[in-house]
């Protein structure tokens, strides 16, 4: 038990200077992640998503696409809208002769536009590589259908599906509708151009359930990857790297018509035709409609339509990055690391401004860089919850580490004006063990001016081997967290060196600021009597080595205890009077001490009466070693002892000796295999401040005993015994 609190208190002393770290790191990470989670950062995310299309360095022109446009020109030259199928069959026609790859009529034909409906389900029929759109029924509107006359193969849905800020991120490949699997047009005339080079529609190695076209894998969207967050990834979605919408050629659909357009233009080229009239508002956002300016620029449907085929087609022939986003752990790491960077840069410049300001802006470019590159070779990787990390525990760590200061200032003014006026002199340190409050009877003792002492340590001002003790007793006290008194010695600044004996204790303010209190008392005056107490007793024992002498050999006669070998009954009392006639004729004190023993029954009723026998002679033996040559231990039966304490200097001496003995005793006893616990009860007198006569003094001294024994035991505990080999 002891080692695990002991453990505690290590992991403890460890978490407290790191804990203000942890909470704005881990705090502020998991607070952003959280926040994400909600979808309240999903706009803000997209944003930044689109702002690296637009920062990305222009691409060459796709001119594997061609878009054939229909422009409010082509339909005030046509006369009518919807156009006629016949002006339209004669569109294709003219398109088949250039040998195109594919054509993809983005417009739709579920019913018939006369004159020459006929004629143009003839020419769509004919046409091999041609693919024409339909809309499948969603949460948005019903479907529309194909034509009538195309088999499944030349049919491709024109469904897109827009993020809630309207814009268009990703492109739906593959779509299930009543068990029947439905195709993109996209996708339809991509797979046309693609199977021209014998590339087909494959399961990809990394995931059989992923689409792969050559070497190029494209991973479907699921519901929360990259800033989505409970998305609608119902079919095989995936995020698309588009293009900028200027990539793309135009012809006119009467440039077409007329013949003005050149066979090489059209020949080997996926053709897509759609509007571009604004008055028929097949009108989109991708990331590139926000210009730098700030205005929002829609494109047309077929330029969407371009867009999707040139990502298809780059992935798998030019190895154009395909868009991936990290796993969520990896993400949530990510976030936790640029917090816990922002929270490292507060705590080590902190204290310079400016050098923190460039650290954190030098921090988000490096963030933003590293983002854009990632983004370069395909990788959306987060930003603004990033960004949120860093900036937020900087900014927390710092509005706690100000309050932190403020509330340690206001401590540090508290304990300056409680500890002025206390006589002793005290100390308070921080965690670093500098002097942050001293009282000016410190700086007396110490013999330093108080401006030379703040925000020292130890090691700046005393003797190397007294700052070892200090760093040694400072330590356990922050490593334990209990206070503990310690005698030590101390030189001032004139080299006097005195004996203290220092008491240290944690203090912590509301902040969570935690100083160590210690409070010196100085102790020579005290050590000097204790020495000149025990120099008076040896000269006691020189003077009186002849009565010393008679006495043992009375005691060897008939004043000893059998058992114990110390005085029994009537060498006490005989004694008792020698030393008080002695005490009466020098004018000297003498002390008395009643002891006996706690629950000493239990120790016979548990071992047997050898085992008290045995216990009696080791109490005796430790009382012995507790006392001068002069003095005197009797037993006077049972558990019953008193001590003759002549020749002492003060009354105040008699209560060291009898704390000494209780210290002593305390401690356990190995006895034939068992380990044994007692304690004792004492009263004492005091010759002749209690009394004159060893009646009186007995007296006083018995019933003090017996009122510690019934009355006043606080601190002491009933006898144990326990095995030795526990």
């Amino acid at each position: 038990m002891s080692d695990f609190r002991s453990q505690l208190r290590s992991l403890w002393s460890w978490w407290q200077p790191k804990q203000a770290f942890c909470w704005a790191s881990f705090g502020v990470a998991g607070c952003v992640i959280l926040v994400r989670w909600t979808g309240i950062l999903q706009t803000w995310e997209w944003a930044a998503f689109d702002q690296l299309f637009r920062l990305r360095p222009a691409e060459s022109p796709e001119e594997r696409v061609l878009i054939v446009t229909i422009d409010e020109e082509d339909i005030q030259k046509i006369g009518t809208w919807p156009i006629p199928d016949r002006v339209l069959a004669e569109l294709l026609q003219k398109l088949s002769e250039a040998r195109p790859h594919a054509i993809g009529l983005d417009i739709y034909r579920d019913l018939p536009v006369e004159p020459g409906h006929d004629l143009l389900q003839e020419t769509m029929a004919n046409i091999p590589y041609f693919v024409a759109i339909e809309k499948l029924a969603d949460s948005k509107g019903s479907g529309i259908n194909p034509p009538a006359s195309l088999p499944e193969e030349a049919i491709g849905f024109n469904n897109v599906f827009p993020d809630a800020d309207g814009r268009v991120r990703r492109s739906l490949f593959y779509a299930y509708e009543n068990g029947q699997e439905h195709i993109s047009f996209a996708l339809r005339l991509a797979l046309l151009y693609l199977q021209a080079r014998d590339i087909k529609a494959q399961p990809s190695p990394i995931n059989p359930n992923y689409l792969n076209l050559k070497s190029a894998t494209f991973p479907f969207l699921t519901a929360d990857d990259g800033a989505y967050v409970r998305a609608d990834d119902g079919g095989y979605q995936v995020l698309v790297n588009f293009r900028h919408p200027d990539a793309f050629p135009k012809v006119s659909f009467s440039d077409v018509l007329e013949g003005s357009i050149s066979p090489d233009r059209i020949r080997d080229r996926i053709i897509v035709i759609g509007s571009t009239a604004p008055s028929l508002k097949d009108l989109v956002y991708i990331p590139h409609s926000t210009n730098p300016f700030g205005s929002i620029s829609p494109i047309y449907g077929v330029e969407l339509h371009a867009n999707f085929i040139s990502y298809i087609l780059g992935a798998a022939l030019d190895r154009r990055p395909i868009i991936k986003v990290w796993p969520d752990a990896i993400e949530w790491l990510w976030i936790l690391f640029w917090s816990s960077l922002g929270a490292t840069m507060v705590l080590q410049l902190r204290s310079s401004p400016l050098y923190l300001s460039a650290a954190l802006l030098g921090g988000t470019m490096v963030l933003l860089g590293g983002a854009y590159g990632a983004f370069l070779w395909g990788w959306w990787i987060p930003t603004v919850p990033t960004l949120l990390g860093l900036g937020g525990a900087a900014s927390i760590l710092t509005g706690h580490l100000a309050y932190r200061e403020e509330e340690l200032k206001r401590s540090t003014e508290f304990l300056k004006s409680t500890i002025d006026n206390i006589p002793d002199p005290i100390f308070v340190k921080d965690r670093d063990r500098r002097w942050i409050v001293l009282n000016q009877s410190f700086c007396d003792f110490s013999g330093y001016p108080l401006e030379q002492l703040l925000h020292k340590t130890d090691a700046d001002i005393f003797h190397p081997t007294e700052v070892e003790v200090f760093h040694q007793q400072d330590e356990w006290v922050f490593h334990h967290q209990t206070p503990r008194e310690n005698e030590e010695k101390l030189t001032d600044r004139q080299g006097r060196t005195y004996l203290t004996a220092t008491k240290r204790s944690l203090h912590q303010d509301a902040a969570g600021n935690i100083f160590l209190i210690g409070v010196i008392r100085d102790i020579t005056e005290r050590k000097k009597i204790e020495e000149e107490l025990r120099r008076t007793t040896e000269e006691l024992s020189r003077s009186n080595a002849e009565l010393k002498r008679t006495h043992d050999r009375l005691h060897h006669l008939a004043y000893t205890d059998s058992l114990t070998g110390l005085a029994n009954r009537k060498g006490f009392y005989e004694s008792f009077q020698t030393f008080l006639a002695w005490a009466k004729e020098n004018k000297r004190l003498v002390g008395l001490l009643y002891l006996d023993l706690d629950s000493f029954k239990q120790v016979n009723d548990s071992l047997g009466h050898q085992g008290g026998d045995l216990l009696l002679q080791a109490v005796a033996e430790r009382i012995k070693n507790c006392l001068r040559d002069s003095d005197l231990v009797a037993r006077l039966g049972g558990d019953e002892f008193t001590v003759l304490l002549p020749g002492i200097k003060k009354p105040e001496d008699v209560e060291i000796v009898a704390r000494k003995i209780s210290q002593t005793l305390s401690s356990s006893f190995l006895l034939e295999q068992h380990r044994i616990f007692v304690t004792v009860s004492i009263g004492s007198s005091v010759y002749p401040q209690d009394g004159s006569t060893e009646e009186i003094l007995i007296s006083l001294a018995d019933r003090a005993m017996y009122k510690v024994k019934h009355g006043d035991r606080s601190g002491f505990s009933p006898t144990q015994i326990e095995s030795s080999d526990r």
